[in-house]
């Protein structure tokens, strides 16, 4: 199937590992030129390398989303070398194994680090890409949160900061002057996903025993999921035939999550 979006201009935030790594490549894949950002400077390289090897424009900026004016900084990179931004991919979070199991024991810093490295950096992000897809009346704006931000469960900071996301995508997504300049606003919630040097890496290593039982007990299909199975729903999210896809949060999950909606 032909996406038709060869040519766009994306910029996916965290883009250098794990699912964001797995999104830029995707879009990729279909022919955008992609911009990714990250703490990492090695990752940064590397990725850039992987985009590039593909036939696309790219671009890698070494910057913190905890930081204000690195967002500023990443997204004037972006519009410095193309001059607009058609798609924003609002991947960088994280936070569901930081803190305590015991809620007590656990800083308000935690709460506040979680909320604002997910939220604070989608919103900013967003932000500043909304003028440019006005301009050009066409505009993808997808954030990757969890089936935490769908339904009960895991750790609390990491729930609400993924909830927060849920709803500012479909808030923005009924806003009708933005929706009529053909911006679409929309969310994955990804389940259990098997990404190298997190939590499920170190079970895997550390306690089998503990994750085979979670993955018979919890997970329908059997299995962790795979970043590339979550890219390949975002970049169709993104593309001409998803037009009418607006202020949905997709589960993508296995089936792993209880939500009837």
């Amino acid at each position: 199937m032909d996406l038709k979006i060869k040519g766009k201009y994306a910029l996916v935030t965290g883009g250098t590992h794990g699912i964001g790594r797995a999104i830029a490549l995707a879009l990729a894949d279909e022919g955008c030129n992609v911009a990714v950002c990250s703490r990492d400077k090695e990752r940064v390289e590397k990725t850039v390398l992987e985009l590039k090897a593909k036939g696309v424009d790219c671009l890698g900026i070494q910057a913190d989303a905890m930081i204000e004016a690195d967002i500023k900084r990443t997204m004037q990179s972006v519009i410095d070398k193309w001059g607009t931004i058609h798609i924003l991919i609002n991947n960088v979070g994280g936070g569901g194994r930081w803190g305590s199991e015991i809620i007590e024991e656990t800083k308000e810093e935690v709460w506040l680090e979680v909320y604002n490295k997910n939220v604070l950096a989608a919103i900013r992000f967003t932000t500043l890409a909304i003028p440019f897809m006005r301009r050009q009346k066409w505009g993808r704006v997808v954030t990757v949160t969890s089936i935490f931000g769908r339904e009960g469960g895991g750790r609390p900071w990491f729930a609400m900061a993924k909830t927060a996301q849920t709803a500012m995508m479909k808030a923005l997504a009924k806003k009708d002057y933005l929706v009529k300049d053909g911006i679409t606003f929309n969310s994955v919630a990804p389940g259990a996903i098997m990404i190298p040097d997190t939590g499920w890496e170190k079970m895997l290593k550390e306690n089998p025993k503990e994750l085979e039982n979670f993955i018979k007990n919890e997970l329908p299909l059997g299995r962790l999921g795979t970043p590339e199975e979550i890219a390949n729903v975002v970049a169709f999210i993104c593309s001409e035939q998803a037009g009418l896809l607006n202020g949905a949060s997709i589960p993508i999950d296995g089936g792993q999550g209880g939500s009837l909606l």
